[in-house]
């Protein structure tokens, strides 16, 4: 796995979170794959096959994501402002961004000292 910092200074929390972040993305770019493979051909045997194999990989993605709402409190938040929702998806940001800016007028820097 490809570290930004020496993994002797990553707290084992850290690693596994770096862990199930990387799962994710490979996991969403085989997504992409699968879906152009079934896009593209026109075998509808094969088309079918690739189309099984995508949604499996958003299964595992999910399961990832899953595992990142369960044990860190701002991927529930944002998970819960942003899916399942009917509010267009640029406005959930808006809002947000002028919530923020109206309650500390801060805009989200807070205190840097």
């Amino acid at each position: 796995m490809e570290y930004h910092e020496p993994i002797e200074n990553l707290s084992q929390e850290a690693v596994e979170y770096h862990r199930v972040i990387q799962s994710v993305k490979e996991e969403l770019e085989a997504i992409g794959w699968y879906n152009q493979r079934a896009d593209a051909t026109d075998d509808q045997t094969v088309k079918s096959i690739m189309e099984h194999n995508r949604d499996e990989e958003i299964e595992h993605a999910v399961m990832g994501i899953e595992w990142l709402r369960r044990n860190y409190p701002v991927w529930e938040e944002m998970l819960r402002t942003f899916l399942f929702t009917e509010t267009p998806i640029a406005d959930h940001q808006e809002e947000n961004s002028a919530d923020e800016l109206s309650s500390d007028q801060s805009l989200g820097i807070n205190n840097l000292k």
